[in-house]
This record gives structure tokens, C-alpha cells and sequence, in this order.
């Protein structure tokens, strides 16, 4: 690798997080440098298996998000979530997602109706992760610098300056920017070196998780087949997931709290348990994938120039699917203004509102994983002894369990609420108006045009979504066309903050929208609203755009 390097923004860690940053960035107009200790194209690990709709959301508006649909699981493969006692045993209870084929026009579940142009999607990271690589690397703006390791930075008035070392070759270089991203996961050097610290839980749960070929284990299973399945039965709890549809699976072992030591426990004997098969049964150890669940919050997001993103900031058990997609939730916060003010049209001061924004949310988030978590533990350990007895009280059992299982995940499954409902209470580039922003619950939350909330969606009388039809900045939403906008679009354009205008017409938009004009942020969040423009436009910009942060 060259001796020096440069770009307008580093990011350490090429995993989703760092992907997802680097294309965000280089679609707003940034240079970047991923520095990424890997192979290029190296399979990653098979640890996340959701992308949330928020997340595709995001790739709809990159333009990956047909591509990635398109992949995973076979097109008709149930993504139903299923409760059994063992793999081939009872089934308890049913949780029905449609299979991806069906998932557009399908009403059947209980996130079917939720208000946005991309539903969910069950993945493996194996598949979309060398995606979005493959995109980045087409990438003029993008550098990607793979089997490299960042060792340190040092910071200046005007940049960073991180030292590497070329794995490979086994020389250093250089890598000047001027701002640094931490992407690194939950061992973070950059974290390490920013002083920021880690409080929270430091084990939840011990997963002991075998990642397996098993060509017969989908004849074997009780049919129909699932996405993901629960197993809970009185020798042993856990989880698996179908990685491919066909013969790969990543099954879960819920260790028990006096099973502190992963080789301790014999995985081979758990398995079998989990799945209900015999000594007979042959399947392939492929990869061990043991884990911790915590839960741990950074105390802090940014120090000056450097900032941190996904694992490197926050660590919990990933229920809802909430751990990669929160951190490319980061990723996207910190992008926009990032680009707002490398673009010229925002000064530095908007880089404030991250840590702002982000790290309430990230305490939420980790809040309601943990009381999820406390409550799943509690479901599989209190199981009655009876629940796999083929008989009248046996039934009874398992009716109890699977309607008790049911209400509680069904929670996570369909968590409209981590999708759609948090908000931004505190920060300083929101014009707020006194009005109290709903609460939300993973499960539950209101749409809401409140400042700080996500701006509701809706579908326009063209057929489009609005997301579709907003601009990549700023976008003016004017409900009455007749109301000028004029004094605050010349005051846009003269402080350089990019603006759309949009006239909205749809028969959905009265009950979501009660003002006539609403400003929407390059992340969808509400920045004001009102039925006229503010007296003096100019004040509204500066907020919006960090130039009145103090």
C-alpha cells in the first residue's frame, strides 16, 4: 500500500456499519477510506440474520435494495418464526412473516401493515454483506483497504491522522483524514483510544452457537418449515435459524447460569437435544460462533473528530433484530451531517446533534432488549415438566406455553415501535413547538408529525412513496399549495442548504399531517412545522443546518 493515504472521512471496520457508512457518504458526494483487517470479499461471520425496515429503507434510497432482496433464503422459504419443543417435535406456537416472495402484497402477519415502501427482510449477513462490498468497490468516492489493521491516531486541528499496518506486507502507512469513524465492533480500538467507556451489564446470556451443515435436518423438521425456530423443552433452550433453505443452519444453545465455560459443554449432546435426532443423525461442524449477550452503552459517541458507530458504541442481545441495524441507524445520523458539512452548506457545529440524538436512543434501545431478554429467559427456564407428554395435560401445557411465547416475541417480531416510533427530544437542530413527541413502545408507537419524530409515511396519489419523492436533503413538505414558500426557499439557497419542495397530495396525509407546511430532514425526522413560515426564515436555516449550536 502507498505510504499516505487520504480522504475526507476514515472509517475503521468494514463490516455492514462501515459498508453502510462508506456508500451513504460517497452517494452524498464524500470521499472515504475503509480500513478493514479482512480479505477483500472474505466471508463474514453468520451473525445477524435481519435487516430491519428502516434498514431498507436506506437500501431502497441507495438503489441496492432490489439486489438484496432478491437474495438469502429461496424465494418461497416460510420466514414464519416458529416455537417447538424440540426441532422435530411439537409445535407451540407460530408467529407468521411472509416468505419474500409474498412479502409485498401479503397481509398475513402481524407486520403486514406497517407504513412503508420496504418491509423487513430475513437474511444471513453472508449473503448481503458481499453486497454491499461489491457496491463499494464500484465506487469512485469509496477506497477500500483491506488486510489492513489501524493501530492509532492522533489528532490536529484540522484532521486526523491514522497510523496502519499492511497486513500482508507488514509495513505502516498513513491514512490522513478529516474525520474518523470508528465501525470496529464491540472490541474497538477506536473506542479504546477515544477514553470512551463501556457501563452497563456485562453478561446476560452465554450462547453457545454452532454453525452447521446438515443436509437431512429439513426433512427431518416438523413441517411446514420456518425462518427461525424456537426450541424449549426441559433438557435444553435455544434457537435455529435456516441460513440457506436447504442444508446450512446456525443453531442456538442457551447456556444456564452456572454454565460459564463454552468447551465445558458438551455441544455435540446439545445439539441433538435441540433438534430431537439420535446418534444417528450427521450434520457438519462448519464454524463456532459463541457469544455473550450484555448490555453496554458508550459514554460517549465522539471525542472532537473521531466518532463511533455499532458495536464500537453500544452492545446488547440482539432481540428484534436491533444490534447491526441500530448501528447502521448510527451510521446514517452521523452520514447526513457529516456530509452537511464537508458539502459546505452546514458548518461544523451540526456534528453536535449526533451524539445528542443518537446516544438517548441508544440507552432506549439497550432498555428494551434487556427487559425483552429478562423476559425471554424467564420463559424457557419456568417450562412445565409435562410440556412434550403426549397427552390431555401435556396439550394443556403446551397451549400455555406457546399463547405466553406468542404474546411476549410476537413483541420483537413485529416491533413497529424500535422501527418507526423513537424520536429526537433534545436536539439542537430540531424547531421545536411544546408539543410532547408519543411514546413508543419495540411493539407499539403512534405516527407523528411532533419535531424529533420520524415523518410519517404515506403513499401519494401518483402511486410513489413519499420517501421516493422527497429530496436527498432537506425537503419542504407543503401540504396547501397555496401557502408561499418562497422567503424561505431564497434564504436556503442563499446559505447553500439544499431544499426540495414538495406539494403533497394524498387522501392518507390529513390524519398524519395537521399543518400545512412540514420540513422534513435528510433522515425523514420532522425539523419544524407550521401552517405559515416562521417571521424570520433565517433562524429557522441557521437551526437546521448547526449554525446556531453553542
Amino acid at each position: 500500500m502507498k505510504e499516505r493515504r487520504s480522504a475526507s472521512v476514515g472509517i475503521i471496520g468494514g463490516g455492514p456499519v462501515g459498508l453502510c457508512l462508506a456508500l451513504d457518504l460517497a452517494w452524498r458526494g464524500i470521499d472515504v477510506a475503509v480500513i478493514e483487517q479482512r480479505y477483500p470479499a472474505e466471508p463474514p461471520s453468520v451473525k445477524c440474520n435481519h435487516i430491519s425496515s428502516r434498514t431498507m429503507e436506506t437500501f431502497r434510497r441507495l438503489g441496492l435494495v432490489r439486489e438484496i432482496r432478491d437474495a438469502g433464503l429461496p424465494h418461497d422459504y416460510p420466514n414464519d418464526v416458529v416455537f417447538r419443543t424440540r426441532a422435530t417435535g411439537y409445535e407451540l406456537t407460530r408467529i407468521p412473516i411472509p416468505c419474500r416472495r409474498d412479502r409485498y402484497m401479503s397481509k398475513a402477519g402481524p407486520d403486514t401493515d406497517w407504513p412503508t415502501p420496504e418491509p423487513a427482510h430475513r437474511i444471513n449477513q453472508i449473503f448481503f454483506e458481499p453486497i454491499l462490498f461489491r457496491h463499494a468497490k464500484q465506487m469512485a468516492k469509496i477506497t477500500l483497504l483491506n488486510r489492513a489493521r489501524a493501530d492509532a491516531f492522533d489528532q490536529t486541528a484540522d484532521g486526523v491522522h491514522v497510523t496502519a499496518t499492511d497486513l500482508d506486507a507488514g509495513n505502516t502507512f498513513k491514512l490522513d483524514c478529516r474525520y474518523l469513524v470508528g465501525c470496529d465492533g464491540g472490541r474497538s480500538g477506536v473506542r479504546r483510544q477515544m477514553g470512551a467507556k463501556l457501563a452497563g451489564d456485562e453478561v446476560i446470556q452465554r450462547v453457545q452457537s454452532s454453525y452447521i451443515r446438515a443436509p437431512t435436518l429439513l426433512n427431518l423438521i416438523t413441517p411446514p418449515a420456518a425462518w427461525m425456530s424456537y426450541l424449549y423443552n426441559p433438557e435444553r433452550a435455544g434457537n435455529l435459524v435456516a441460513i440457506d433453505g436447504r442444508e446450512k443452519w446456525l443453531i442456538h444453545n442457551y447456556l444456564l447460569p452456572h454454565e460459564e465455560d463454552f468447551e465445558a459443554v458438551d455441544r455435540d449432546r446439545c445439539i441433538r437435544a435441540l433438534l430431537g435426532v439420535g446418534s444417528d443423525f450427521q450434520y457438519e461442524l462448519l464454524a463456532k460462533e459463541d457469544w455473550i449477550g450484555r448490555r453496554l452503552v458508550a459514554n460517549a459517541l465522539r471525542e472532537r473528530r473521531v466518532f463511533i458507530c455499532g458495536d464500537a458504541a453500544h452492545l446488547w442481545v440482539p432481540y428484534a433484530g436491533y444490534g447491526m441495524n441500530a448501528g447502521i441507524a448510527d451510521a446514517m445520523n452521523l452520514s447526513w451531517q457529516l456530509a452537511a458539512h464537508l458539502n459546505g452548506w452546514a458548518p461544523a457545529t451540526i456534528l453536535d446533534a449526533y451524539e445528542r440524538e443518537r446516544l438517548p436512543i441508544t440507552d432506549q434501545v439497550s432498555r428494551f432488549a434487556m427487559k425483552h431478554a429478562a423476559g425471554a429467559i424467564r420463559e424457557r427456564t419456568h417450562l412445565p415438566p409435562e410440556v412434550e407428554d403426549d397427552t390431555p395435560a401435556g396439550a394443556a401445557a403446551r397451549a400455555r406455553v406457546g399463547k405466553a411465547a406468542y404474546d411476549l416475541n410476537v413483541q420483537q417480531f413485529a416491533c413497529a415501535g424500535l422501527n418507526y416510533g423513537y424520536f429526537y427530544d433534545a436536539s439542537p437542530i430540531i424547531a421545536y413547538d411544546g408539543e410532547a413527541q408519543p411514546r413508543y413502545t419495540m411493539h407499539d408507537y403512534t405516527p407523528s408529525s411532533v419535531p424529533g419524530c420520524r415523518a410519517p409515511h404515506l403513499w401519494l396519489s401518483d402511486g410513489r412513496s413519499l420517501y421516493d419523492a422527497m429530496g436527498p436533503d432537506y425537503t419542504l413538505l407543503r401540504f396547501d399549495p397555496s401557502v408561499d414558500v418562497s422567503p424561505l426557499t431564497r434564504t436556503a439557497a442563499d446559505c447553500g442548504l439544499p431544499l426540495a419542495v414538495l406539494d403533497v397530495r394524498s387522501r392518507e396525509a390529513a390524519p398524519l399531517y395537521r399543518d400545512k407546511l412540514l420540513l422534513s430532514r435528510p433522515d425523514q425526522h420532522v425539523a419544524w412545522r407550521g401552517d405559515q413560515l416562521p417571521a424570520t426564515p433565517r433562524e429557522l436555516v441557521d437551526l437546521v443546518r448547526g449554525a446556531t449550536v453553542g
